[in-house]
């Protein structure tokens, strides 16, 4: 109860960042949008339309110290000498744009994608540019270069309304979750297909196992229905 609190504040931290630091008239605001994308929905923390792009904004509201890179699956938190192991950001808003340029039928290179860390958390290895922890409306302004017409910026502001005006609940959006997570057909990474194998070597071997059909590409894999 006290993490999904302190979510909240987080969440309402970036808002009120955004809200008071953009100019409304260039930079029109969208907030947890939970929209359709493969193999289910997904939720997306923050949208910033303006004539310079489209910014996806993904928030952690963390505390300690962060560790990871761009390509890893996990990135670690260390709190009070405690090591806490949690999805790479990157790539969990990475399927957020893709589903969002998917549904605005728009180029996926005009979308730009941010981490945001609130919190107390302190970046302690090099990070990409767009994964930060301070100065959110500061970095969404050094994109200056003019990207979408009067008339692009009025058909997407209008398809973004109506997106948050159908966006399923967020109750909808955790039972998406689990019966993507319990499907022993469907890959809940990836979306393809689960294969049954046999472990060949190690302490499982000889033990069956469902296993993505897209390995190595995806190396989801499930033991007696857990990941």
């Amino acid at each position: 109860m006290l993490s999904s609190f302190k979510g909240w504040i987080g969440e309402k931290k970036v808002q009120f960042g955004i809200w008071f630091k953009l100019d409304k008239k260039t930079y029109k605001r969208f907030h947890n949008l939970v929209v359709d994308a493969q193999n289910g929905t997904t939720q997306i923390d923050h949208i910033v339309l303006s004539r310079f792009g489209i910014f996806v904004i993904e928030t952690k509201n963390y505390n300690g110290w962060i560790y990871g890179n761009e390509k890893q699956k996990t990135w670690t938190q260390v709190f009070y000498r405690k090591k806490y192991k949690f999805q790479n950001p990157l790539h969990q808003n990475y399927r957020h744009t893709k589903a969002l340029s998917s549904l605005l039928k728009i180029n996926h290179r005009l979308i730009h994608s941010i981490v945001f860390f609130t919190g107390n958390a302190k970046l302690k290895t090099e990070m990409p540019s767009n994964v930060i922890s301070a100065g959110l409306s500061k970095y969404i302004k050094t994109f200056d270069q003019i990207t979408f017409s009067d008339s692009d910026l009025s058909a997407l502001e209008q398809s973004l309304n109506k997106l948050k005006s159908i966006s399923v609940s967020n109750k909808e959006h955790v039972r998406n979750l689990k019966k993507r997570y319990s499907d022993n057909k469907i890959c809940p990474k990836c979306g393809s297909a689960l294969v049954q194998r046999v472990a060949k070597s190690g302490p499982f071997a000889g033990n069956e196992f469902l296993g993505c059909s897209g390995y190595p590409k995806c190396k989801y894999i499930r033991n007696n229905g857990k990941s």
